[in-house]
């Protein structure tokens, strides 16, 4: 069974379409890491997905179920945009606000539980508005997991937070997913750090899915390269150019594709007078993989 499956999912706005086609998949105790350039429709795939909008077609389903059934709307928790806490009130306050309005019997026993989670049970007491970005961000999500959602939808949760936020942030994420059965859903344009936790990714643009594929996956198709500084790039490049496909000059250091012999090269350009400063074996990152998959498909 799969947490969410999307079938030719539409949705227009004043005769624009925002998602034209949308199908999706993403498996239980998944990190779905949901990319795309702004205005791709993002955003509005994760309202559908919560009920916050009506789609003009297609299908919607949650663990098996539609996602209006009361019982798998019950399973979804979500962070969209902002926490949406009163700001002169205490964390606990606007966690025991929402406990409430979910109709939680041990709201306060729920609410230690989440604040245990987003590593905030020390900041109870402290006002809403006294938080920093990645404090908010954490409130946010400990008010999505008030009840124990088995999917939790995050849209942009790690934008605007500082290395360390960001670094709590990935643990949090993978804390969920490995000890507490819950699947992620998130967007991100931080690229980076979501390639660091997760599991499988969607590329969306303008309202349809480019490319649904896990990290393992795309960790094997993903081009290896060699790159090299020397004291002389430009005589370099002339010379490894002479037995290999695919050179490039990058930020002032010279890569060769779809090649992994480092001690080949480094042969080849001493035996050529020239002195290698740097050299080692790279791979693509997921970065580099969504750039070079957005060129191919503006090229179509």
């Amino acid at each position: 069974m799969n947490a969410i499956e999307i079938k030719n999912l539409c949705k227009s706005f004043r005769g624009l379409y925002a998602l034209d086609g949308l199908s999706m998949t993403v498996p239980v105790g998944a990190i779905y890491g949901f990319i795309g350039e702004n205005g791709s429709g993002k955003s509005t795939t994760e309202k559908l997905i919560c009920g916050h909008l009506v789609p003009d077609g297609g299908e919607i389903k949650l663990f098996g179920k539609d996602y209006r059934d009361a019982g798998v709307r019950a399973k979804v928790g979500a962070l969209i945009e902002n926490a949406g806490c009163f700001p002169n009130s205490s964390i606990y306050t606007n966690l025991k606000m929402q406990a409430l309005n979910l109709g939680l019997q041990n709201a306060d026993e729920e609410i230690q539980r989440v604040l245990k989670i987003v590593r905030m049970e020390d900041n109870a007491k402290l006002p809403f508005k006294k938080c920093s970005l990645g404090m908010k961000q954490r409130v946010g999500i400990a008010m999505a997991l008030l009840g124990s959602p088995a999917l939790l939808i995050l849209d942009e949760p790690i934008n605007g937070l500082d290395t360390d936020g960001m670094r709590i942030m990935r643990e949090i994420l993978v804390d969920i997913t490995k000890n507490y059965n819950c699947t992620v859903l998130i967007s991100s344009h931080i690229l980076g750090e979501l390639e660091k936790i997760a599991t499988h990714y969607g590329i969306i643009r303008q309202g349809k899915m480019i490319q649904e594929i896990s990290a393992k996956e795309m960790e094997n198709r993903n081009r290896v390269f060699v790159e090299i500084d020397t004291n002389n790039n430009k005589r370099a490049e002339e010379i490894l150019r002479g037995t290999f496909k695919d050179v490039r000059d990058e930020a002032n250091k010279l890569s060769v594709y779809d090649e992994s012999d480092t001690e080949r090269i480094a042969e080849l350009l001493l035996s050529n007078g020239l002195k290698v400063k740097e050299i080692a074996m790279n791979k693509i990152g997921l970065e580099e993989y969504y750039i070079e998959l957005m060129s191919k498909k503006e090229a179509e």
